[in-house]
């Protein structure tokens, strides 16, 4: 078990720059390219230093066409190299979707398991920084709801680097999704910790009364309102979800089961959102745990605006959460 000494305080940031640092010395295959990360080290500054550390070979600095560097990536990890392709922000994705959707996601299927394409793609998402209607998209559900991929939110620094790390060594392609709002945020990170398993969610704070299952930029409102809602002798239970795709379907029913009441949150929009298909999972596997009706705390139904007070109105938020909650448990409580 590691000791103390190698449990740290550090951002998210640096959290996922060290993870790419880690991955360029352990192996030769490893490489990153996308816009920027090269010269001027990252849209987010998760890759500064590193094209001086590892060379222009290693860090690639590449045209502004996304579906031309996401096909490199995956024509370079069926060269059987291990790509690391950043994507600025996920708005830009839908350039590459093609790329994704029906080459990576389908080339194991389509060639009857004779090749695979072991690609991670990495990508900012959610809003709350003033980037508008464009930059400021939560486009996760869309990627979950396709068969081939696997789709990781890490919430916290430690999962910044061991999501990345972990994502290098599956066969299959991976989307990681960092929210913009988490790079600056501080946490610790145990470097000698071995990576954990992405594929399964982690109750970040026990409870009794209901559940609060969230992921990404989301965990942290989740655990703000679960705090305060302690203070009214509401005891909260925190899901950190992890993994949108495969969902931890066990781990939702698990909690249920000791709380009888749900509530999920999601930085997508409502309708067609990541939060309904939970839901959904809930009424097939857990009606009869339930003792009040699920809520959902997504995001309005609006473009993103850019003024700072109509960004925070339309988003998720603790207070938010903290209604939803009180909402399941007081109908029945």
């Amino acid at each position: 078990m590691p000791g103390k000494h190698s449990v740290k305080r550090t951002t998210y940031r640096e959290a996922v720059r060290g993870a790419l640092r880690d991955a360029l010395r352990r192996d030769s295959r490893v490489f990153l390219m996308g816009e920027d990360v090269g010269r001027y080290g990252g849209a987010y500054a998760c890759s500064t230093g590193l094209l001086e550390e590892f060379g222009e070979e290693r860090v690639r600095d590449t045209p502004l066409c996304e579906s031309t560097f996401v096909g490199a990536g995956i024509g370079a990890a069926l060269g059987g190299m291990r790509p690391i392709v950043e994507v600025m922000t996920v708005n830009f994705s839908l350039l590459a979707l093609d790329q994704i959707v029906n080459n990576a996601a389908t080339l194991r299927h389509m060639s009857g398991g004779q090749f695979s394409v072991p690609l991670v793609v990495r990508m900012a998402t959610g809003a709350g920084r003033q980037l508008a209607a464009q930059h400021s998209h939560s486009f996760e559900n869309w990627y979950a709801h396709v068969p081939g991929i696997k789709v990781l939110a890490p919430g916290t620094v430690q999962d910044a680097r061991d999501m990345l790390l972990a994502a290098l060594e599956d066969p299959d392609p991976v989307l990681v999704f960092e929210h913009q709002a988490l790079y600056g945020v501080e946490g610790a990170l145990d470097e000698a910790a071995a990576p954990s398993d992405p594929w399964r969610a982690v109750v970040r704070r026990p409870g009794r009364d209901a559940s609060v299952f969230a992921w990404g930029g989301s965990l942290p409102k989740a655990m703000t309102a679960a705090d305060h809602l302690r203070t009214e002798g509401i005891d909260v239970e925190v899901v950190d979800m992890r993994s949108l795709r495969p969902l931890d379907g066990a781990a939702i029913r698990e909690s249920v089961s000791r709380t009888h009441r749900a509530v999920v949150v999601d930085e997508g929009w409502r309708t067609g959102s990541l939060a309904g298909e939970i839901l959904a999972r809930l009424a097939e596997a857990s009606l009869y745990d339930l003792d009040a009706p699920p809520q959902r705390v997504c995001t309005a139904e609006v473009p993103i605006p850019y003024a700072k007070h109509l960004e925070d109105a339309v988003l998720p938020s603790a207070v938010t959460i903290e209604g939803a909650v009180r909402e399941v448990v007081g109908r029945h409580g």
